[in-house]
């Protein structure tokens, strides 16, 4: 039998273009899960690099990983940091 070989795949290193980062976060968005879009967020900041991310919102570079993972339950005030450092807006539409 042969053997395959895998690797991790992570989405961190395709986000190239605020573009994609605006396109990943709305299909989060879409989703409607709390834990994938601060998951997603956590992606693109990683994306940018997350040191880059703390020094634009003044945040704990630490925390930042901690807060947008899975798990993480970060306050709205850091979401709408991360998001404005990343360069994207969000906005609302009528469903």
């Amino acid at each position: 039998m042969n053997k395959v070989s895998t690797h991790l795949w992570d989405v961190a290193e395709h986000l190239e273009t605020k573009e994609d980062m605006a396109a990943y976060l709305e299909a989060a968005l879409e989703d409607g899960d709390p834990n994938l879009v601060v998951a997603a967020l956590g992606d693109i900041a990683r994306s940018k690099g997350m040191t880059n991310i703390a020094r634009e919102t003044g945040l704990g570079r630490e925390s930042l990983y901690k807060s947008l993972s899975l798990e993480g339950n970060p306050e709205f005030a850091t979401v709408l940091r991360v998001i404005q450092s990343l360069g994207i807006r969000l906005r609302a539409t009528p469903v």
